[in-house]
């Protein structure tokens, strides 16, 4: 016999990783991710008989069941080493059914890292399948496939066919569109500021109107800063006050899975999906030369920001070889977890923080190392001192008119000097170091300059912001966020305009049905005491029949309800303004499952169709007949091309601006630049109009 021991594991890298570390005795397959599931085809749960679902071998996969069977039935022991959270114990659950093993047996082995040392230690200690955690899986499976499978036909015969609405992504839906209602609804308000550039012996520096007499005064129109720069006299002001203070700044935890998607999306300009696939290529393993393959990371899915005794030992050992000893904070901040976190596992960690970003580059792809750096980063700062900060505010006065400057300045960085976590504006902490200055001292004004505001509606949320809501809502698990946002743009619910979330009319239709007829699904209170209800199953502390019922019974009512009361909805086609070529009958615009395309009228004898395009106003600068339009790649990036595509093959990444280089004749185009955007020539010898 060739090997004594089976191995499963979900993905064929992890097995070849594992392999390499147990030895020859051992033979490590993968299951390629779940072998059975509910049927698509229908419902696949018994809400008559205890909501007792139907599973059957998932489409695709007897090739791979049958040659699990015949790996089983050479081995001596068969051991199940799925991922270490409730999808993986479902996974052992359901190899366990399929391959005839004994549920009593303690042949379920877990690892929060895939290294040589943490996969040996777990197969010292295996443990039987905890069946609480597989209960936990199979009721949130079921209460999605009873959400789903009962609303989506709903949707089809009412909307459109196509349609779907899950527990989740309808509350995820609901939150934009509520954030969209927002800022339709936003009135903007005027306001002023005043701001100042004053000067100390050659040192300039900004302050920034504060008050009148003692008093803060707000400036909400042109009449209230008159008021102000009416008592200004002369352009010298005393320095009333000075207040310094030194100020700690704690570093930023070590990531869960929803704060590593929110930075990935800020520093790095990740999708959520592309920063999921990368952290799982650095869990299951990177070959690193004559070290073999290694797991980078600790288990990607997480919502815990605990870390093991041994891993602060290490970093701690590792600052202060590499920065000193005051930068070791000997542990890392004290915090606890977010209410509602499970603490199966250890938070996103590196597996060996001796392993730098730097000395294993050459072994990483573009998008690895940067995801790893920015992993590692997080946590060596997560183990180390406080900034120190010193800071100053000094009060300006003239006539009873107050001006106060704010400065900042580092006096240690302590984590600063590894990381600095990101902020969803895009700005970046600077220092505004101010002159010395004691109070008595006078200063000059340079120049004092008023400015109008209007307040700005809420922002529509990007990936990051929408994915912390969901968090700090209680809805969702970090496995849910990245199928949740794909699946809501898939639908077209929604779509992504400047990389924020948009609803789309037919987003809007299913909402306003959903909201009406089944308002549990989008409750949000509702939705996460769900979660609470899926983590207490997990733990042993309720039964998963019980909960899908207490949600089940009342949901079924409201079905009823539905199917009587909802009235078809017909989406009108809009004019298109223009005639079809083929058959001269008007053309419209329909929405479809992908959005709005144009379509013969005329339809089903003639079955043209146009996709939707627009045009930005320059002629084609290669045959100077076609317009230039937008399109969008097979990965949804924007580019520029030719109307009269195919006959004319221009595309261009960059916006053609309609004018010919002054230099050598070509086109010019519009480009973006760190600081804005930049005219320049396709040739690369001019350039112009750099805005800041």
């Amino acid at each position: 016999m060739a090997y004594k021991y089976l191995v499963i594991v979900e993905s064929p890298a992890k097995a070849k990783t594992i392999e390499k570390y147990l030895g020859k005795n051992y033979k490590v397959v993968a299951s390629v991710g779940h072998i059975r599931d509910l049927p698509k085809s229908k419902m696949g749960v018994d809400t008559e008989n205890n909501y007792e679902p139907h599973y059957i071998s998932i489409r695709g996969k007897g090739d791979v069941i049958k040659s699990l069977k015949a790996a089983a039935k050479k081995a001596e022991k068969v051991y199940l080493a799925a991922d270490p959270d409730r999808e993986g114990e479902a996974i052992a659950w359901h190899l366990s059914f399929l391959l005839g093993l004994d549920l009593k047996d303690k042949n379920r082995v877990v690892f929060n890292e895939i290294t040589k040392e943490a996969v040996k230690s777990a197969f010292k200690e295996p443990r039987t399948i905890d069946l609480d955690l597989v209960d936990a899986q199979q009721a949130r499976r079921i209460l999605d496939r009873l959400v789903g499978y009962s609303l989506s036909p709903i949707l089809w015969r009412k909307v459109k066919k196509g349609l779907s609405a899950g527990r989740v992504q309808s509350v995820a839906l609901k939150i934009i569109i509520d954030r969209e209602n927002d800022i339709r609804k936003f009135i903007p308000e005027e306001y002023w500021s005043i701001d100042g550039n004053f000067q100390k012996a050659k040192k300039k520096f900004k302050a920034n109107f504060w008050g009148l007499d003692g008093k803060k005064k707000k400036l909400p129109n042109a009449e209230a800063v008159k008021e102000v720069t009416t008592r200004i006299k002369g352009k010298e002001y005393d320095v009333t006050k000075v207040e310094k203070k030194e100020r700690k700044r704690n570093p930023a935890l070590p990531f869960t899975t929803s704060s590593l998607q929110q930075e990935a999306a800020r520093k790095l300009n990740f999708r959520t999906r592309k920063t999921m696939m990368v952290a799982q290529q650095l869990y299951e393993g990177i070959a690193l030369g004559k070290q073999g393959t290694v797991g980078l990371i600790t288990y990607m899915r997480t919502d815990s920001t605990r870390i093991a005794d041994s891993a602060k030992g290490e970093a701690a050992e590792y600052i202060e070889k590499t920065y000193g000893s005051e930068f070791s904070a000997h542990g890392g901040r004290k915090a606890k977890n977010a209410q509602g976190a499970q603490d199966a596992h250890e938070a996103i960690r590196p597996s060996s923080v001796l392993r730098a970003p730097n000395e294993i580059k050459q072994y990483l792809d573009k998008d690895q190392l940067k995801l790893y750096t920015l992993i590692w980063s997080r946590f060596v700062a997560s183990q180390m001192t406080p900034a120190v900060l010193d800071t100053m505010k000094v009060t300006l006065e003239q006539n009873s008119v107050i001006f106060i400057a704010n400065g900042a300045k580092v006096k240690f960085k302590g984590f600063m000097q590894v990381y600095v976590e990101g902020r969803d504006d895009g700005k970046e902490d600077k220092e505004n170091i101010l002159p010395d200055l004691i109070e008595g001292d006078k200063v000059n004004a340079l120049d004092i300059e008023p400015k109008q505001h209007f307040t700005q509606p809420p922002a529509r949320f990007s990936e990051a912001t929408l994915i912390r809501a969901l968090e700090e809502n209680g809805v969702g698990r970090p496995s849910t966020y990245a199928p949740t946002l794909e699946t809501i743009q898939r639908r077209y619910y929604v779509k992504l305009t400047n990389k924020r979330f948009e609803p789309t009319e037919l987003g809007e239709i299913v909402n306003s049905l959903i909201v009406e007829f089944f308002p549990q699904i989008v409750d949000v209170h509702f939705t996460a005491s769900m979660e609470g209800d899926l983590d207490k199953i997990g733990v042993g502390k309720e039964k998963w029949v019980e909960v899908v019922d207490r949600f089940y019974r009342p949901f079924e009512k409201e079905l009823t309800n539905a199917e009587e009361k909802i009235e078809k909805i017909q989406i009108k086609d809009e004019p298109a303004g223009f005639d079809c070529d083929l058959c001269g009958h008007p053309m419209v615009i329909k929405l479809g499952r992908y959005g709005k395309f144009f379509a013969c009228s005329n339809f089903p004898e003639c079955r043209n169709t146009k996709a939707i395009v627009k045009e930005i106003g320059v002629t084609c600068p290669v045959c100077n007949e076609g317009q230039v339009i937008e399109r969008k790649s097979k990965k949804n990036r924007l580019f520029y091309g030719c109307s009269r595509y195919p006959d004319c093959e221009f595309t261009s990444w960059d916006k053609p601006i309609g004018r010919p280089c002054p230099k050598c004749g070509q086109y010019l185009v519009e480009k973006k630049v760190k600081g804005g955007k930049q005219v320049v020539c396709i040739n690369g010898d001019y350039e112009e109009n750099v805005q800041k």
